[in-house]
């Protein structure tokens, strides 16, 4: 490969995520954080006995244990956390 095509390779790639940024970068953060409330509200839905709101039944619960298992430790960080006003607005 030349000098200048590395120099083109980078240009572009350059380009291209600056683009990215401009263009898609918020969607794309949103879309994650959409996914990870959309991921806790689930795991509250099927696993809220944990913190007293049963919603399934147990047998349910115990059928999705298996998908849920590597969440629950964060997700329960995250629902037994201390919340402000500040969390909110972000």
């Amino acid at each position: 490969m030349s000098e200048d095509e590395k120099k083109k390779g980078g240009f572009f790639q350059a380009v291209k995520e600056f683009v990215y940024g401009v263009a898609a970068h918020d969607s794309a953060r949103y879309a994650l954080k959409t996914r990870a409330s959309m991921e806790h509200l689930f795991i509250l839905i099927t696993m809220g006995d944990m913190l007293g709101v049963p919603i399934l039944p147990p047998y349910y619960s115990l059928r999705l244990l298996p998908y849920v298992v590597p969440q629950i430790s964060t997700w329960k960080r995250r629902m037994l956390r201390e919340k402000d006003l500040t969390d909110a607005l972000a």
